[in-house]
């Protein structure tokens, strides 16, 4: 009936918003951001943005043959070396096994550059579908909400709702996307 997991989101968004307006549906319009898509085992924060991507939290590397198969052709990793948990060296290993690209960018604190790297990675078509992620998706939605805003056009509410949504929450983050797409 739908074509994609977005149709379905789309449709089931509006009829609790529609049944939570008339009463029908207790519906609480900020815990609508907290609903997450099933992804793999073991990623935490897994949510399908569209056709091309989805974004997550901690991925273990036992988890991307799975991505493999749900068609994502590269992995965009935020995480450092020093995280706890990261296991840098395991996930761009499982990834080659796997037979996907593996494109590190590792952050802490956002910089220019590092926006830069990732808008020209997201927007190369010979990486996509990606699958984006770091420890929680925080950074991966403050990513996406500048990828959104300065490539897609949309504007800052709706890019941000949606960030919001894939796990931006930092307010540190969310400063820095805001003044970014700005300049």
């Amino acid at each position: 009936m739908f074509s994609s997991p977005i149709s379905r989101s789309v449709v089931v968004f509006n009829t609790c918003f529609i049944l939570g307006l008339t009463g029908a549906l207790p519906v609480d319009l900020n815990s609508m951001e907290n609903l997450q898509n099933q992804g793999p085992d073991g990623i935490v924060n897994y949510t399908r943005v569209d056709a091309t991507v989805a974004c997550g939290g901690a991925t273990p590397p036992e988890a991307l043959a799975d991505l493999k198969d749900l068609g994502f052709v590269s992995i965009i990793n935020f995480r450092t070396v020093e995280e706890d948990g990261a296991n840098i060296n395991a996930s761009q290993l499982a990834a080659e096994q796997a037979g996907l690209k593996y494109i590190h960018i590792p952050f802490r604190q956002p910089t220019e550059e590092i926006v830069e790297r990732f808008l020209k990675t997201i927007s190369n078509p010979s990486n996509q579908p990606s699958y984006i992620h770091c420890a929680s998706a925080n950074r991966v939605g403050a990513m996406w909400f500048i990828k959104r805003v300065k490539q897609d056009g949309w504007d800052s509410a709706r890019a941000m709702f949606e960030a919001k949504n894939i796990g931006l929450r930092s307010e540190a983050l969310k400063q820095f996307a805001r003044q970014y797409v700005t300049q």
